[in-house]
């Protein structure tokens, strides 16, 4: 049996052994030097290698169904994967329209870009970002850096998933948003939130009236000036040791920078050195960038012999692949962490 690849599944490995063990012969080993045996090796050949053949073309047959059977189970489990997203979208849509209220506000707040320029915007984020559950999980590791941080403001906040977390947990949050529909579908889930734009909001709190200021995927919607004014007011409203926490995407990644621009109320994409250096200037030290949320996708290493001729071109190919990985396939999002 060929050794198997570490990064193969069950299927895979079975598919490997298969293909090595398919090839049937009616005799094997070295030819016998007996004239005697060569004879009787002559006649078994005659006998048995119609036998044989007909067992060699029942292989092939088998896995060529086998492979195709296992196109079709892929393409069907990948064909219910996306029917139960999108009955995940439209339970969400549903529920906005349920929650939606009839008092004629205006959809949005936003400044500039506004959100008001798409037909539905919540649709949109619901398929470009991702399910609740999906965000859920996402934001869940940013629970570390907030435990001891309330009152946490969730700028932003969208569906309200990490307002959620913070209450399970136990620490007090709150959360805005610019999006009529995104307040109403929080105020669905029992959270408090409040349809307001950012800078607006922020100008009004009390300096040092907050332990935690969070924006996950809003920095790249404000435009240069609106950002530089939201680091400033969130390093006012913040308390000494108060935390602030950016996520947005990473420009870094050809992947993310896709997404990027298929949101068409992005401002600008922020590299990271970008972000770091107004962080640091609205006053903020200790600041940690984070890089996050690696695609599935890499490229495989090239294999070449294990002969010693091959060694300097094996060395030489796994480096390259290693260094097309880190920039096709560089993490989707960063954040960027900081104390005041």
């Amino acid at each position: 049996m060929p050794p198997g690849r570490e990064d193969e599944g069950p299927v895979a490995a079975a598919r490997r052994r298969a293909e090595a063990l398919w090839r049937v012969s009616a005799v094997a080993g070295d030819a016998p030097r007996s004239p005697l045996r060569r004879a009787l090796r002559r006649w078994a050949r005659a006998a048995v290698e119609p036998l044989a053949e007909r067992q060699r073309e029942f292989n092939a047959a088998s896995l060529k169904l086998a492979d195709a059977l296992s196109e079709r189970a892929d393409a069907a489990a990948a064909e219910a994967e996306a029917a139960a997203a999108r009955v995940r979208e439209l339970e969400e849509r549903l529920l906005r329209l349920e929650r939606r209220p009839a008092d004629g506000a205006p959809r949005t707040v936003a400044a500039q870009p506004a959100a008001a320029a798409l037909p539905d915007y919540f649709a949109f984020e619901s398929r470009m970002r991702g399910s609740t559950d999906d965000i859920r999980a996402r934001l869940a590791p940013y629970l570390d850096d907030l435990r001891d941080a309330a009152p946490v403001l969730d700028v932003g906040c969208g569906r309200g998933e990490l307002l959620a977390l913070l209450r399970e947990a136990g620490v007090e949050g709150r959360g805005i948003d610019a999006d009529a529909d995104m307040v109403a579908f929080a105020h669905g889930e029992g959270l408090d939130v409040e349809h307001a734009d950012v800078l607006t909001h922020l100008e009004g709190l009390d300096d040092a009236s907050l332990g935690g200021v969070v924006a996950t995927q809003v920095v790249e919607h404000l435009p240069p000036p609106a950002l530089v004014r939201f680091l400033e007011l969130a390093a006012a409203k913040l308390r000494g040791g108060g935390v602030l926490l950016l996520e947005t995407v990473n420009p870094l990644s050809p992947l993310a920078l896709r997404n990027y621009f298929a949101d068409l109320t992005h401002a600008q994409p922020l590299v990271p050195e970008t972000l770091e250096l107004l962080v640091r200037g609205a006053g903020f030290g200790a600041v940690e960038t984070r890089f996050l949320h690696e695609p599935a996708e890499r490229l495989r290493p090239v294999e070449l012999p294990r002969d010693a001729a091959f060694d300097e071109a094996r060395a030489a190919l796994a480096e390259n692949v290693e260094r097309l990985n880190a920039l096709l396939f560089a993490p989707l999002d960063y954040a960027v962490v900081a104390r005041r």
